[in-house]
């Protein structure tokens, strides 16, 4: 009897642990680059399922190495339905350095790692799938330099 009683009062633990808002601050669209880069074509999709109407603050992670060749990013961040329907799509772009050619981010291990604005208050009103997708939109490809992109909300 004992051990049932652990075992019902783990599950419900993990029962009350998984329910959650909807809101996470884990990224909603991630992706770790191979040391081949980011090709032009190599769209970035995540599927991203909202329950009930909900509003996102969105910033996007990126992380480059010293071969990353340019001092500016350039990607297209867009959102579609399930049936690819375009619901929003807006290009952005990015310095990365200064005037002097200086990193606009501290190197650590290795890295320079941004957190940059995408979106502030993007509503999802109302509930169903949805796909976000981010664009490659530099001038040369593969992309090398780069190690880590990601969307997440704040």
């Amino acid at each position: 009897m004992k051990r049932f009683a652990i075992f019902f009062g783990l599950v419900c633990l993990l029962g009350i642990s998984s329910c959650h808002s909807g809101k996470s601050n884990s990224a909603l669209l991630s992706k770790d680059f191979a040391s081949s880069g980011w090709e032009r074509f190599e769209f970035i999709n995540n599927e991203l399922e909202i329950k009930k109407p909900t509003t996102y603050d969105l910033t996007m992670k990126v992380s480059f190495d010293e071969t990353y060749p340019f001092d500016y990013l350039s990607v297209v961040f867009s959102v579609f339905d399930t049936e690819e329907h375009p619901l929003r799509s807006k290009s952005y772009k990015f310095k990365l350095k200064d005037d002097q050619g200086s990193w606009k981010s501290d190197l650590n291990q290795g890295l320079y790692t941004f957190t940059l604005p995408i979106n502030s208050e993007m509503s999802f009103n109302e509930p169903g799938l949805y796909v976000l997708q981010l664009e490659n939109r530099m001038p040369i490809t593969p992309l090398v330099g780069i190690h880590h992109i990601s969307i997440v909300p704040n």
